[in-house]
């Protein structure tokens, strides 16, 4: 059997409400006025629970390490609030590098280096996800800058600092625990960077200077985390930060004395505070910069200046490593991966990323005034020569053939036909060209056992014809005042001993 219970909604609301009334008659009754008492709350089960599972005061862990950015709070910061720093654009902050160790604590790294890796990070949740996407759009804007750097003249203690092409935002050392160290960093950002633009006067993100140290792993790497710690900052134009602190000073002091209780003083300096690890471990790990990897193409690619062999004939031929002569050149065929490879051989590794999409014909079409809003002044016209093969012209170019023994000098490869016309003979003399570059005797004399592959070694004396056919020894002043593009045939003489050589320019 069931019984039903049918009450109507009007019932069920004054009970409700009968209910609710006396469950609250009571209080107040036995806390009066007088009866309040905070020790008595606090004497509570619960309250006392909660306490002895506190660790005693002198027990509270220090961490291992403390890293002071030597740069004033706001004062604009509420009471339990993160402490905010204002940072001058490119304007070096000291980082000091302190060792809160006990004793005892952390003994595998005592008389040891530990490796510290000190990054500009986001300090919004949303702008660390699209990390990646915004740093390669700032990358875009600002070619062949970072955003942080260390200033190493002004540092002290650190040892092999680091900064790898792909990681903008990062920098690395080591640093000796035993030593006083301090590391000045530049922060190259400012924080409206990252702000849509719309009419002006937006707000700047804030960033994190963070900091992870690592020790020694088995494996002869720097992969044994540590320690990590950031602070939040803005960054702003060159003494933008200075007039922001002072913006910020009157205006608490505008305050009154109850409003000011709410928010932190300002302190000379910041104290970063413990966090995670950056999740960015792999960089951490690895001594290798993070360079794109591209298959090898053959040579063919590329176009050279000459290449031609020890025997070639050419006044431009060069056999010489230490002569003069162009490097290798983009060709306009060259593919994206060609092109790549090319900006790597010549020292473009940082720009790699940035033309990318490139092919030969795509960087050769660039201009100067192109490349150099890309790139800046120093990488721009070094990258628009290389593309352009354009060469250092020589201090010197002397032109020298060797006499063969069997020639006579007036006979200089002229003869006559059988209708009585002046025709080359077999003896046609060739000449070499010679670029100088010290203008020494040393240079010429090498240039010249090259071209005529002669023993270096064997090589005694050099003389230059002069008048009325006396020999003159070859110095450097002589070769410094030779005139440009000089003309000289090479006889050779063997000495009493018949092992050397002497050399007569003629």
């Amino acid at each position: 059997m069931v019984w039903v219970l049918k009450m109507d909604d009007a019932t069920i609301e004054s009970g409700l409400v009968h209910d609710f009334d006396a469950s609250l008659s009571g209080i107040g009754q036995e806390l009066g006025a007088g009866a309040y008492s905070m020790s008595d709350v606090l004497a509570l089960p619960i309250f006392k629970q909660e306490d002895s599972s506190l660790p005693p005061e002198n027990e509270t862990k220090n961490p291992p390490f403390q890293y002071v950015l030597c740069a004033a709070t706001s004062p604009a910061v509420k009471l339990h609030d993160e402490t905010l720093t204002y940072l001058n654009q490119g304007q070096s902050y000291e980082v000091r590098m302190l060792d809160n160790r006990k004793p005892e604590e952390l003994p595998e790294i005592t008389n040891k280096m530990v490796k510290s890796i000190v990054r500009v990070v986001f300090h919004d949740r949303r702008l660390q996800y699209t990390e990646h996407q915004q740093l390669e759009g700032w990358k875009w804007n600002r070619p062949g800058d970072r955003l942080l750097d260390i200033d190493i003249p002004m540092s002290v203690g650190i040892v092999e600092p680091k900064t790898h092409p792909s990681q903008l935002n990062a920098a690395e050392f080591l640093w000796d625990l035993n030593k006083r160290t301090s590391v000045f960093v530049q922060v190259h950002c400012i924080s409206t960077e990252f702000t849509p633009r719309k009419h002006g006067g937006e707000k700047g993100v804030p960033f994190r200077i963070q900091i992870d140290t690592f020790a020694l792993g088995d494996g002869g790497e720097y992969t044994e985390h540590l320690h990590s710690a950031s602070c939040q900052i803005k960054v702003f134009k060159p003494k933008g930060a200075d007039r922001k602190q002072k913006t910020d000073r009157e205006k608490m002091e505008k305050r009154t004395a109850q409003e000011k209780e709410k928010y932190q003083p300002s302190y000379d300096t910041t104290i970063l505070s413990e966090c995670s690890p950056w999740p960015d471990n792999a960089y951490a790990s690895t001594n290798q910069a993070a360079t794109p990897s591209f298959t090898s193409t053959p040579l063919s690619t590329y176009t050279t200046s000459s290449v031609l062999d020890s025997d070639s004939s050419s006044p431009n031929h060069q056999a010489d490593p230490g002569s003069h002569g162009n490097s290798e050149q983009l060709s306009p065929t060259a593919s994206i991966q060609d092109a790549q490879k090319w900006l790597l051989k010549n020292r473009f590794s940082s720009y790699a990323r940035l033309f990318s999409h490139f092919s030969g014909s795509d960087l050769l079409k660039l201009t100067r005034d192109d490349l150099v809003q890309i790139c800046g002044p120093a990488d721009g016209i070094r990258l628009f020569n290389a593309l352009k093969s354009r060469s250092v012209r020589p201090r010197l170019t002397v032109y020298v053939c060797q006499e063969s023994p069997q020639e006579s000098p007036l006979l200089e490869g002229q003869g006559t036909n059988e209708n009585g016309e002046h025709s080359l003979s077999s003896s046609l003399h060739v000449y070499h060209a010679l670029y100088l570059e010290e203008l020494t005797a040393a240079e010429l004399i090498r240039k010249m056992a090259c071209v005529c592959s002669l023993p270096l070694g064997k090589i005694n004396q050099v003389y230059r014809q002069g008048p009325t056919g006396i020999h003159i020894l070859l110095s450097d002043q002589m070769v410094y005042n030779l005139p440009d593009e000089s003309c000289f045939l090479i006889s050779t003489v063997k000495d009493e001993l018949g092992e050397g050589l002497h050399l007569i320019l003629k």
